[in-house]
């Protein structure tokens, strides 16, 4: 026989979800058919917004330049310390041992006189106002237990300083660390801008940058603006001979630089030693308002962050590693992108 069953009819909830589903999807059609489609920007767009990437990317850079420094300064600092800290130790043991026999019984059995338990206390400070204790001991075994004591607060002082540098060290590498990624976080964000042009595009403005690193690397017309001293030629005719090595940041050289890392090279390479970022090196030497008043090898300074810093190279113009994707270059000081804040003669 054939069943006579009324067909289950959907629940009212089932229909509801349905329902709203089917209206989302006609409204979600609507809206895709009346919006307009993404504009793709021009390679000269393109162009504007990578450089203003590089630039910040730049700024991340020089971050990360001075917490690497810093990084190095303070392991440097923890490795004297704890050094120090060694040989301290060697000293109060040969101390302990000079005690003879009294000073062996109390650091190996803990096994002696009462009085001498209390010199060498852990509190320090409290024993010498034992006067009485002063009596049993001889004038050789005091002077011997003062200077354990001044040992142990010396040794006891050096790791509380070890201790807070290990820790502003671990805060440092957080730094460190964060900045790299951002300086990654610019460049990657660069390069997906980059890949969204045409082949054609693409290779138009790999011509324009390569036009621009050959003309700005050929001798330019300096001028005769003197030097600032035999230093500063001197660093500038090493930051010469660097002209077309490419910008890498974090690179301090001899085959690639970042803006300060070729400062600070080329001063090096005139036997003068300066500091590694830009911030750091606009605290040194004499500083230059009027652009007029530079020499050849000044420091200039551009950007209100002084993020950016070159040598002078005269008439107004300045050798420096612009940024990611050029090499170092001449280049006028008032195509850099941002305003000449000063100059600093080294």
């Amino acid at each position: 026989m054939a069943s006579h069953r009324r067909p289950k009819q959907p629940s009212r909830t089932r229909v509801t979800v349905l329902t709203t589903a089917a209206a989302a999807a006609v409204a979600l059609s609507a809206n895709a058919a009346n919006a307009a489609p993404s504009e793709k920007l021009s390679k000269d767009e393109v162009k504007a917004k990578v450089d203003k990437l590089y630039e910040q990317a730049e700024q991340a850079t020089e971050k990360y330049n001075g917490a690497k420094e810093k990084q190095q300064k303070l392991q440097k600092e923890i490795s004297t310390i704890q050094d120090n800290v060694a040989r301290g130790q060697e000293e109060l043991n040969k101390l302990r041992d000079g005690l003879g026999s009294l000073a062996t019984a109390q650091y190996r059995s803990g096994g002696i006189d009462a009085s001498v338990q209390l010199f060498l206390s852990s509190n320090p400070d409290d024993y010498l106002d034992k006067a009485s204790t002063l009596d049993q001991l001889s004038s050789q075994q005091v002077d011997a237990l003062k200077k354990i004591q001044d040992k142990q607060r010396e040794l006891a002082q050096e790791r509380a300083e070890a201790t807070e540098k290990l820790k502003d060290l671990s805060a440092t590498r957080t730094e460190l660390g964060n900045k790299k990624k951002e300086v990654q976080s610019k460049l990657a964000e660069a390069q997906k801008l980059l890949n969204s042009l045409t082949a054609k595009e693409k290779a138009q403005l790999a011509e324009e940058q390569q036009r621009a690193n050959r003309s700005s690397t050929q001798r330019v017309d300096l001028g005769d603006a003197p030097p600032a001293s035999g230093y500063a030629q001197a660093a500038f005719s090493a930051a010469q001979t660097r002209l077309g090595s490419p910008y890498v940041y974090g690179a301090t050289g001899p085959s690639s630089f970042d803006c300060s890392g070729l400062t600070s090279w080329a001063y090096g390479q005139a036997g003068v030693s300066i500091p590694r970022t830009s911030e750091a090196q606009a605290q040194i030497g004499t500083r230059i308002y009027n652009q007029s008043d530079l020499k050849v090898g000044d420091l200039v300074f551009f950007f209100n962050d002084l993020h950016h810093v070159g040598l002078y190279a005269g008439n107004g113009q300045i050798l420096h590693a612009p940024r990611t994707g050029t090499v170092v270059r001449y280049e006028s000081m008032t195509t850099i992108g941002g305003p000449f804040m000063f100059g600093v003669r080294v």
